[in-house]
């Protein structure tokens, strides 16, 4: 067929089965590229119209697309769409019967579907890959992409199977979609389906209509009147909750206010969510009140708020969330209610999902002992694994679960008539200790966790434009100002309180140390050397045997910024990451800063810079506290620094003992630094021994909890 009558017959079949006259921008890019039989990655906005990117040229291809979805609610919603227009479709997932299943696999193989819609896990069911084995796949769409990566906020293990059923299918076309991807991720994407040299194309993230605001809250009380305030003058919305008890308080709260609100989480039976999904999108309610098990290919366009009760646990979380504010192209406010105490959850979650290997060793073992000698399998639910295992919580029997797939110790599958999964033992004879755990990738998840909790708490506190630091993490080093959320709207930042000329003097400064501390690769771009720390060293012209016996003190720009002090400039760097000057490269433990392009053009005096300066705020704070230490890193809460002092000459005073023989400084400032909420966390630091922790640990932790929560 030629590009011409290509053309033509998906415009007739855009109207004839979608209703739509013309493609959105960045559909077309994406769906010209499918047409030409590439493999395609296609990073697009929530309510981009992702779902059509593979639905039309399905139709236009011979063969049956398979589309690879990860929730049942969204596979529902998009056969029932496609259904409604005719268009012959059907899904594949543990919501059938195993004669229903049956029944939907015979007729993929008749080709009585152009779409089907499968879940992941079905591709690691070796009946269902034989039963579609000879199948003519058009295209195997990957919808959810995101859900391939580790470093994704919402990763599945099942799609790492996806590349082997790819093969096992020859070969077919793929197209992989998502809202939601750091550079990072897409490399992840695309290893982990195989795919060579594919196009990749990036809409671009921006969502012109939404404004973002961050509501820093004292308490609950401060948090529902402000979900009043949004709910009385924008009426439709979701909020999202961290956990099922808290989706409960807050229906119940708004209930009992007078308004319109529906509930969802994933402890509610099948009916309870489906009748709640269809209150929503029927308009019988105006607000859900929702976990995270909520929103994905939700497609009520008139969205116009989206908030969330507590801070989300990452930045890619939060942005497909508030994505489906808005969807329409109409004004639509996202706002996130936070206090720092809401972290508390986030950080039980990280430690329920970052299990030890003992405890993966224990519940391997416990598997075991129930596991049916003839079949080698284990009919036991997450929550009776939970009981079993001494009330561990399901979080950790999941995350523990995984590892063992992983390791290939055990499989999991569904159990036809049964609403559980069977684990299978690989080999029952096997010991636990014998069983290969890696570690060094428990400790890499650990760490990452972590970095996606810190990005999200750096989001928060950030100064500048709210889009444009979303934008700046996701890549896009040359977005402007938004001019719509609460920062530019308090800042007025396109430009009304533009940098003094000493001010953009230093910055300009900065920059050149952080250009002449790089070097530049044959392709053009730019590798760094040195960490923050050194650069900052090199730049006051540190007289240190480390900077010294080094290149830095050969550069220009050596002591160039000895005027201020190693805090001003602190705050200075951390600022200018956050507006996307700077990037960082090399091992994750061993940061290297340069320049992003955006901070090449700035220190060139080539484009505009809107930034709040941080020595500004700095010389406020100064003046507020008559105690503040300048020689200290200035992530460090100084007041909660004088009053863990403070704990700790009592202490003293009381054993007769000097403070350091409690606890060094060393310590007092890495817990007013960490700010940690758990023992576990406070015993990470170094010089807290368990003697220690049991002896005084346990104070000390009080007044942290009290200061970040009074």
């Amino acid at each position: 067929m030629s590009e011409e009558n290509q053309k033509k017959l998906l415009r007739v079949i855009l109207k004839k089965n979608f209703g739509f006259d013309n493609l959105r921008p960045g559909q077309d890019k994406v769906i010209e590229a499918v047409m030409t039989g590439e493999n395609v990655l296609g990073i697009m906005p929530t309510g981009g119209g992702k779902s059509l990117c593979y639905q039309l040229p399905a139709l236009c291809k011979e063969g049956v697309c398979l589309v690879v979805s990860p929730l049942i609610a969204l596979m529902k919603d998009q056969v029932d769409a496609l259904v409604a227009k005719g268009i012959n479709a059907t899904m594949i997932n543990s919501s059938l019967s195993y004669s229903e299943q049956q029944e939907r696999v015979e007729g993929l193989k008749r080709g009585d579907y152009k779409l089907v819609y499968i879940a992941p896990e079905r591709f690691a069911n070796e009946s269902f890959m034989m039963s579609i084995q000879n199948l003519k796949v058009s295209l195997f769409a990957v919808d959810e992409a995101h859900c391939l990566s580790q470093w994704g906020h919402d990763f599945r293990p099942d799609y790492l199977k996806l590349e082997r059923a790819i093969r096992h299918l020859g070969n077919p076309q793929v197209i992989a979609l998502t809202a939601t991807a750091t550079p990072r991720v897409r490399e992840d994407i695309i290893t982990h389906l195989g795919l060579k040299n594919p196009v990749v194309i990036v809409r671009g993230f921006a969502r012109e209509n939404l404004h973002f605001r961050i509501s820093h809250c004292e308490n609950h009380k401060e948090k529902y009147k402000r979900l009043y305030q949004l709910a009385t003058r924008h009426r439709t919305g979701i909020i999202y909750c961290s956990t099922r008890k808290k989706v409960e308080h807050v229906y119940k709260t708004l209930s009992e206010m007078g308004l319109r609100v529906t509930a969802y989480h994933a402890g509610m039976t099948d009916e309870q969510r489906e009748t709640a999904q269809e209150d929503f999108m029927t308009r019988r309610a105006d607000i859900v009140i929702a976990t995270n098990a909520f929103g994905m290919g939700i497609d009520r366009a008139d969205v116009r708020f989206v908030a969330h009760f507590e801070i989300p646990g990452s930045v890619e979380a939060y942005y497909q969330e508030a994505g489906r504010a808005g969807r329409d192209g109409l004004e639509a406010y996202c706002e996130i209610l936070f206090n720092h105490a809401d972290l508390r959850t986030h950080e039980f979650f990280i430690e329920g999902s970052n299990t030890s290997p003992c405890f993966i060793i224990d519940l391997y073992e416990m598997l075991r002992n129930y596991c049916d000698v003839t079949t080698r399998e284990v009919h036991l639910s997450i929550d009776e694994m939970a009981r079993k295992m001494h009330d561990a919580t399901t979080i950790q029997i999941n995350t523990a679960l995984m590892v063992l797939m992983k390791a290939k110790a055990i499989s999991r599958h569904d159990v036809p008539g049964m609403r559980i999964k069977s684990t299978r033992i690989t080999d029952p004879c096997k010991s636990g200790l014998k069983i290969d755990i890696d570690t060094q990738e428990l400790r890499e998840k650990y760490k990452r966790d972590l970095e996606k909790l810190h990005s999200i708490i750096k989001y928060t506190y950030s100064q500048g434009c709210r889009q444009q630091w979303i934008l700046n993490y996701f890549g896009e080093e040359n977005s402007l100002p938004c001019g719509k959320c609460d920062q530019c709207v308090s800042h007025d930042a396109h430009g009304n309180t533009p940098l003094e000329d000493n001010e953009l003097l230093i910055l300009r400064q900065v920059l050149s140390g952080i250009a002449r501390s790089s070097v530049r690769l044959s392709d053009g771009t730019w590798q760094g050397r040195w960490g923050k720390t050194k650069i900052i060293q090199m730049l006051r012209g540190s007289k240190s045997a480390d900077i010294m016996n080094s290149s830095l003190c050969r550069l220009s720009t050596f002591g160039i910024l000895s005027r201020l002090t190693e805090e001003e400039l602190y705050q200075i760097f951390r600022e200018i990451q956050i507006i996307g000057l700077t990037k960082i490269s090399g091992d994750p433990n061993r940061p290297l800063l340069t320049l992003s392009q955006k901070g090449h053009d700035v220190m060139l005096n080539k484009c505009p810079v809107y930034m709040v300066w941080p020595l500004k705020k700095q010389s406020a704070l100064h003046k507020k506290n008559s105690h503040y230490d300048p020689t200290l890193p200035p992530d460090v809460d100084q007041e909660l620094l004088l009053k863990l002092k403070e704990i700790r000459l009592n202490f003293a005073k009381a054993e007769n003992k000097p403070a350091f023989a409690i606890f060094p400084n060393s310590v007092l400032i890495e817990l007013a630094r960490q700010c940690p909420t758990t023992l576990r966390a406070a015993k990470q630091i170094k010089g807290i021994s368990e003697e220690k922790a049991s002896k005084y640990l346990y104070e000390f932790m009080e007044v942290i909890i009290d200061h970040i929560d009074p």
